[in-house]
C-alpha cells in the first residue's frame, strides 16, 4: 500500500520554509512494514522492561523516554535527507513514548480504553485536517519541508497512542486474548489491502489506517510473545523478546542503509550530505 503522488500532491500547495529538497521518510516497501511492525512490538514491550525492571515507574520512564524522542527528532530534522539510522531510532522511540502516553491515562490517570481510544482518534482526524489545509496534501512522498515533517511526526505520534489504546481495549477489556488479536488486526490489515488493489480505495487513506493497525498488530504479538502462559502469552519475557526484535531491527536498518532499498530512484542516484 504505497501512496501514490498524484493521489494527493498538487503543484499549488504552499510553500514552506527550509524545504529540503529530499524527501525525509523511506520509501513505502516491504522493508518498511516489516520494521514498522518489529518496531511496535518493541515499543509494547520495551515500556513494560522499562516500567518493570528499571525501577523508575511509568512516570520516570515516560520522562526519560520522552527526552530522548525529543534528542533524536532534533537530529532528525537537522538532517538533510532520509537516514534510516535516525529515521527509525526515531518510530523506535515514538512507538515506546506513545505506549507510555497511554499507558499513563490509563494507568495513572484512570482514563477508561474507550475514552483514550476515541481521544486519540478525534486527535489524529485533526492532525489530518490540520495538515491538509495547510499543505493541501497528506503525500508522505513529500515530506520535505519542517512543517510538513512537524504534521507528519506529530501524525505518528498519535497513530502510536491510539493503536496502543485500541489494541489493549481489544486484547484485554473485550477479553479476545492476545493471540486472536494478532489474527484479528491481520485480517483487518489484509482487508484495508483488498480495498486498495482490488477497489480503489484512496491510496493515502489506505496507508494511514494499515499504519494505525499494524500497532496494536505488532503490540498484540510483542504480548503475546513476552507474557506468562498463565496469561495466554507463550512467557518469552519482555527482555528475551525486546532483544530479539532490536536484534532484527537493526540487522534490517543496515541493511537499508548499505543498500539504499528504500530510497526513491532519483534521490539513490545522488549522493547527499547532512
Amino acid at each position: 500500500m504505497t501512496p501514490e503522488i498524484s493521489d494527493t500532491y498538487r503543484p499549488s500547495a504552499p510553500a514552506t520554509s527550509h524545504r529540503s529538497g529530499w524527501n525525509k521518510v523511506p520509501e513505502i516497501t516491504v522493508y518498511f512494514w516489516v520494521i514498522k511492525v518489529l518496531c511496535t512490538t518493541v515499543g509494547e514491550t520495551a515500556a513494560d522492561l522499562l516500567n518493570e525492571k528499571a525501577g523508575l515507574g511509568l512516570t520516570g520512564v515516560s520522562l526519560l523516554m520522552s527526552v530522548l524522542l525529543v534528542a533524536v527528532l532534533v537530529v532528525q530534522f537537522r538532517t538533510r535527507a532520509y537516514r534510516p539510522g535516525v529515521y527509525w531510532l526515531a518510530v523506535a522511540l515514538i512507538s515506546v513514548v506513545g505506549t507510555l502516553i497511554s499507558d499513563n491515562l490509563t494507568d495513572n490517570l484512570g482514563v477508561p480504553l474507550e475514552a483514550s481510544t476515541v481521544a486519540f482518534a478525534v486527535a489524529l482526524v485533526v492532525v489530518f485536517v490540520v495538515w491538509y489545509r495547510s499543505e493541501r496534501t497528506l503525500s508522505i512522498h513529500h515530506v520535505d519541508t519542517v512543517r510538513r515533517e512537524s504534521f507528519y511526526w506529530l501524525a505518528v505520534l498519535f497513530t502510536f497512542a491510539l493503536g496502543t489504546a485500541a489494541g489493549d481495549l481489544v486484547a484485554e477489556r473485550m477479553d479476545l486474548g492476545y493471540l486472536v488479536s494478532v489474527v484479528l488486526f491481520a485480517l483487518a490489515i489484509a482487508a484495508v489491502a483488498v480495498a486498495h488493489f482490488a477497489l480503489g480505495l484512496n491510496a493515502v487513506w489506505s496507508f494511514w489506517i494499515a499504519y494505525v493497525l499494524t500497532r496494536p498488530l505488532g503490540a498484540s504479538a510483542g504480548d503475546y510473545l513476552s507474557q506468562p502462559t498463565a496469561d495466554g502469552g507463550l512467557g518469552l519475557g519482555t527482555v528475551v523478546t525486546s532483544v530479539l526484535f532490536l536484534a532484527v531491527i537493526l540487522g534490517l536498518v543496515v541493511f537499508l542503509t548499505v543498500t539504499r532499498r528504500d530510497v526513491a530512484e532519483r534521490e539513490r542516484l545522488t549522493p547527499t550530505a547532512g
